[in-house]
């Protein structure tokens, strides 16, 4: 039995059907779901936590051992935790955790995705210096990688609750084991920009032309509201292009103007900022009391 079986449950509404507030009808309905948390799983959750782990790196998810990374993070029993619908047999649908970079440099999967972060870092120098320091083989400190993935469609209610679990597990292994103190944390996660659809280029009137051409966005989107708040707060932040092309979703499947590119999302925060974003996290995304 999981030790946090039902320690706290989110009430989130769905709203089925269109999101405008000009435009809901009689047809449109509010779902409530039970969200319960649960700790990691190794004999439960390894194949939904590797889906997960392959949402997260999108298109570039076949350069890494997501396997031997879904391993990794299983095998810390008291780290981290699920969001389920269903009981703690089911599948998650989210999860959260972290992994110390320096105590496990060795392991093929971290090592690949240091590799990949330092890579991906290069066009930003300050940051890149930054992570070279933090996660150099005799590094001093001690640097956390969070991973942090849900489906599309899970509200960014589920987040904070974990983020504060996660929080009051680090500070009780801190009593039992000095890997657990950490100094710095790099989130991985991903953002998008919108583009113009390619459905329109094969449009042959003017007007749909010209708007091709001025739709060429850089705005930042990001697919967890809760990194706005984590960017807010960091020390160091960058989007990067994925290494293999990622697909982009045609904006003509959603009736808007425009379509989103994905791309990748590092964010590098102090431990002693921590808790304060979690707060502001808390508080921004705090659960309505229900009727």
């Amino acid at each position: 039995m999981s030790k946090r079986k039902e320690l706290s449950k989110t009430k989130a509404g769905a709203e089925i059907g269109s999101e405008s507030e000009d435009s809901k009808s009689d047809n449109e309905e509010i779902v409530n779901v039970d969200f319960d948390y649960f700790d990691l799983r190794p004999d439960v959750d390894f194949h939904a936590i590797r889906n997960l782990l392959r949402q997260t790196f999108d298109s570039d998810n076949t350069i890494f051992d997501l396997s031997g990374l879904a391993d990794l993070i299983l095998s810390q029993s008291t780290l981290g935790s699920t969001v389920k619908t269903d009981g703690v047999e089911s599948d998650p649908f989210a999860f959260l955790t972290v992994v110390n970079a320096n105590v496990h440099r060795e392991n093929p999967a971290i090592r690949q995705i240091t590799n990949y972060i330092l890579s991906k870092t290069k066009a930003n120098e300050a940051f890149n210096k930054k992570l070279n320091e933090l996660l150099a083989d005799d590094a001093k400190s001690n640097t956390g990688i969070i991973f942090s993935e849900r489906l599309i469609n899970m509200p960014t209610e589920v987040a904070p609750p974990m983020y504060r679990m996660l929080y009051d597990e680090i500070q009780r292994a801190i009593n039992t084991a000095e890997q657990y103190q950490f100094d710095y944390y790099i989130i991985i996660s991903k953002s998008f920009t919108e583009i113009a659809s390619r459905i329109d280029e094969e449009d042959e009137r003017p007007k749909k032309k010209k708007k091709n051409r001025e739709a060429n966005r850089s705005e930042t989107f990001y697919f967890h509201a809760e990194d706005e708040i984590i960017q807010r707060k960091s020390e160091h932040h960058m989007t990067y292009k994925f290494s293999n092309e990622a697909q982009v979703a045609d904006s003509r499947r959603t009736f808007q103007d425009y379509g989103i590119s994905p791309q990748g999302q590092l964010l590098l925060i102090s431990s002693n900022n921590f808790k304060e974003i979690i707060d502001e996290m808390l508080t921004l995304f705090a659960v309505p009391p229900q009727e």
